[in-house]
């Protein structure tokens, strides 16, 4: 299990990764292509180019990005909550409004999921296909009950561990990747440098 869940980490990390570098990239294309289209000696060069569909791929792009990037949210503890009054409850109190909270919000993405499902299959026997990249629209709505599931069970994957260590996962607002800081130097006196 750890194996998979290692694999699973991984393969969403690069999933997300992948579509912001690529709606990034599309992007300044895009971007370079509108505005060097109006330079007369690139016109030849850039005019036979149709770049139409890049705003369809990067919308869609995102979508999938905040779906799975969603799910990371819940593994990784980077989700916004409010847990003044939660904070508040006895030790025993505390631990069940939390799992009551965890278990409602896989209870939500399940439900999700599975109405996204039932969707994208129904789509999926029809001909309908998007706008400017014509591809079909099961696939580009594909990521509703993927990112949800992969939700649910991220939200069941904290409940579980929580249930079993009590911890949470935490997102450390101070943390860079890479940037580790000695504790044991202090802070600077003013006037030296």
């Amino acid at each position: 299990m750890g194996l998979f869940l290692r694999i699973l980490d991984r393969l969403e990390e690069i999933i997300i990764a992948s579509l912001i570098a690529g709606a990034t990239i599309v992007i300044f294309i895009s971007v370079v292509h509108r505005y060097g289209i109006g330079v007369r000696v690139l016109y030849p060069y850039l005019a036979p180019i149709h770049l139409s569909w890049a705003q369809e791929l990067c919308i869609y792009m995102f979508v999938w990005m905040a779906k799975f990037g969603a799910a990371y949210g819940v593994r990784t503890g980077i989700h916004v909550g409010v847990d003044v009054l939660v904070l508040k409850l006895s030790p025993n109190w505390r631990r069940t409004v939390i799992l009551f909270g965890l278990f409602c919000g896989a209870l939500f993405t399940g439900v999700i999921g599975t109405m996204g499902a039932k969707f994208v299959y129904g789509l999926s026997l029809t001909d309908q296909t998007t706008p400017d990249l014509e591809w079909p629209s099961w696939i580009v709505y594909l990521c509703v009950p993927l990112g949800s599931y992969l939700m649910c069970f991220r939200f069941l994957q904290v409940a579980y561990a929580y249930w079993r260590t009590g911890e949470l996962p935490h997102h450390d607002h101070s943390h860079v990747e890479g940037v580790e800081i000695d504790n044991a130097i202090g802070p600077t006196p003013e006037g030296q440098r």
